[in-house]
């Protein structure tokens, strides 16, 4: 089967795939426009997960480091020299086992892989070593760095979060090839489906070139998450009937809503699982979680499915 692009041309294959650790989904939370709630689907993904009674690791691939200040690691202060996943996926004789960077979080069943500015270093070195045929130091190519930090610790986690920078550089690709799903977050306006519509197109050449050179590009699905979703915006329930039209069930059926909630958790580096109802109206709260439990069980059934167990 094939995603589809908003110009209706075929972008990215996705086939029921394993790993070598057959338990371990690793989900990517992509897409090309900053805002479109990538990290805050991330971090509430994560949450609900660890709820659950996954074992959850988050890793955040954003230099900027959002997902880690949401998670209580500052990265301008708590995170140091080599404390990134660079750390584990770097070209020098630096390097060091992934898990020695894992943190637990105060959230029970939920450990971190923090990031900060560090993480663009790879985005610098990775061309000098491609031109100096020292890409595959440390046993693998680039774009399967991750994938292999991963296998190390994968016995230790049910689910990885990974929380991609809005770029398509040397982490996003590399990022991906270690995904055994994608979600891609959409907001629902025309600019932001425009531009979803040159990610999905750049990304399928770009892992194109990555699969003619022997890197694993299926997944076990990929779906379209509708983020900061107004109901009553007219303009907005036009573009999500083209969405729904050109992805047809690709696009989850859940959407995530626009609400006040989100946006006053997130003033004190919050999550909805962590505020709680006492800082805001009862309707507001019970509104944004109702839609934000959909989503996430809606992510975590096709997880099920994808292990078999639905």
């Amino acid at each position: 089967m094939f995603a589809r692009s908003a110009r209706g041309r075929e972008a990215i294959e996705f086939v029921p795939h394993r790993r070598e650790n057959e338990h371990l989904q690793v989900l990517a939370v992509t897409n090309f426009k900053g805002g479109s709630g990538k990290t805050t689907t991330s971090a509430h993904l994560a949450q609900y997960l660890a709820l659950q009674g996954y074992r959850v690791l988050a890793v955040d691939l954003d230099p900027q480091a959002s997902l880690s200040a949401l998670l209580g690691v500052l990265p301008e202060l708590n995170v140091g020299h080599n404390e990134t996943l660079y750390a584990a996926i770097r070209y020098d004789e630096d390097r060091r086992p992934l898990g020695d960077v894992i943190r637990n979080t105060y959230f029970d069943g939920l450990d971190l892989v923090p990031g900060n500015l560090e993480l663009m270093e790879f985005e610098h070195t990775t061309p000098k070593a491609l031109a100096d045929g020292s890409a595959s130091d440390g046993g693998a190519i680039f774009f399967a760095r991750i994938a292999s930090a991963l296998d190390d610790v994968a016995d230790d986690y049910d689910v990885v979060v990974i929380d991609c920078p809005p770029q398509l550089g040397f982490l996003t690709l590399s990022g991906l090839c270690a995904a055994t799903s994608m979600i891609v977050t959409v907001h629902p306006q025309m600019l932001d489906v425009s531009s979803m519509s040159q990610f999905l197109l750049m990304t399928r050449d770009l892992l194109g070139v990555v699969r003619d050179a022997g890197g694993q590009l299926k997944f076990d699905f990929v779906r379209y998450l509708l983020t900061r979703y107004e109901p009553q915006d007219a303009p907005q329930t036009k573009v999500v009937a083209l969405l729904r039209n050109l992805f047809d069930d690709h696009v989850l059926t859940n959407p995530m809503v626009k609400s006040a909630a989100i946006s006053d958790a997130g003033l004190t580096k919050q999550t909805l699982y962590e505020i709680g109802p006492g800082n805001l109206t009862r309707s507001t709260y019970d509104r944004a979680m109702e839609s934000l439990s959909a989503v996430n069980g809606e992510i975590e059934e096709l997880m099920r499915a994808a292990w078999g167990r639905s």
